[in-house]
């Protein structure tokens, strides 16, 4: 299998499937762990990854001697905007004298520096899955008499890590070997969404007890530069409020605070807990009515439902002494949210204009920065 096929509902061109940075480094194993044994190049080789589905690797940098081979895998990410799409992944194997078969990283492979991860604290970020599968496609092939050590390296891990979401996970120094699968699917968020409750994980095994759901970096930048908020228990969670949320309440964290932009938070109080235009469309609506709940006349609700943007009401609002509305949406954020929680999370709601302003909060005690000291101590 090679680049497979993604179904498409539309007239577009299927999208590619593509492989992890573990399947890649299986394949350089199990190339290794032959050209070993029976002392001969090979230019490909054909795995079982760990959703059982088959699939051939092109192999570069081939070399071996009596006691060590090596080879490389060039990733193919398909279609998938995967900032690893074209890097090398290296994987060395050398025959010892002590039994058994070592799986290690190298340069370009992070290590694992915090805790609430698959890989302990210290180690190299070679998660379980492929490390099993190297494990058991390398087993099958050496002459058990002697031990093995199974190296993998990647040469420009360590620039490309920087792009990726491991230095908020705690990873140093490179990137990770990961995949569940073996697949990677392109244009999917199941990825984007793992790394999120990852995050959460890490936040909660570093002794987090209160919890920051940033719609975006608005948010981070205050709560980091304005209040001083440790950068672990901030989460910058895009669209995927409503999948946080209930990631928060089943890790049973002290305090949850959802901060973002009224352009976001108008949609939660409206119930769209996937903040993305697909997903729908309330926010004029959504502030037009808390301002006229708040004494708007019949114009001024009128004006709001013309506005292009959320932005534009937060002056429209001030102008004319309204801006305890968005107070009023916060509340009605709190409430949507635990009632889409199924929770009795301690949460609270904060909305910010594009400045950084906070124009609404529920507890409205929260407008005022003395109030805050419950969530930083």
């Amino acid at each position: 299998m090679r680049g497979t096929k993604l179904a498409s509902n539309s007239d577009e061109k299927p999208l590619r499937k593509g492989f992890t940075t573990g399947a890649c480094a299986q394949a350089a194993a199990k190339a290794c762990a032959l050209m070993l044994v029976h002392q001969r190049q090979i230019d490909s080789v054909e795995v079982e990854l760990p959703n059982k589905e088959r699939a051939a690797f092109a192999l570069t940098a081939q070399e071996f001697s009596e006691d060590y081979a090596r080879c490389a895998v060039i990733k193919d990410a398909g279609d998938d905007n995967d900032v690893t799409h074209g890097i090398e992944i290296l994987c060395a194997i050398k025959k010892t004298d002590s039994p058994g078969i070592e799986i290690r990283g190298s340069a370009g492979v992070g290590i694992v520096t915090k805790p609430g991860l698959p890989v302990p604290v210290g180690e190299y970020a070679v998660n379980p899955a492929p490390r099993s599968m190297i494990l058991r496609d390398v087993s099958n092939i050496v002459n058990k008499e002697y031990g093995y050590v199974v190296e993998i390296s990647v040469p420009k891990g360590e620039a490309v890590a920087s792009k990726t979401f491991n230095p908020r996970l705690g990873i140093k120094g490179g990137i990770s070997i990961i995949g569940t699968t073996g697949i990677v699917e392109p244009k999917s968020q199941d990825a984007y969404r793992a790394t999120l409750s990852m995050e959460l994980d890490v936040a909660k095994a570093s002794g987090n007890k209160n919890i920051f759901l940033a719609s975006g970096y608005i948010g981070k930048r205050l709560l980091k530069e304005d209040y001083g908020i440790d950068d672990e228990a901030i989460i910058k969670i895009g669209d995927h409020v409503g999948f946080m949320l209930t990631e928060c309440a089943s890790r049973g964290f002290s305090r949850v605070m959802l901060i973002g932009h009224i352009g976001k938070l108008a949609k939660v109080a409206a119930g769209i807990f996937n903040t993305h235009c697909m997903f729908g469309d309330a926010r004029m609506e959504t502030i037009a009515a808390y301002a006229a709940s708040c004494g708007a006349a019949p114009d001024l609700t009128e004006k709001i439902l013309t506005l292009e943007t959320a932005e534009q009401s937060v002056a429209l609002l001030r102008e004319n002494d309204l801006l305890p509305a968005f107070s009023k949406i916060a509340q009605r954020v709190v409430e949507r949210s635990i009632e889409y929680m199924k929770s009795d999370v301690n949460l609270s709601g904060v909305i910010l204009s594009l400045s950084g302003e906070i124009i609404g909060a529920y507890p409205a005690d929260l407008m005022e920065r003395k109030a805050w000291e419950r969530f930083i101590s």
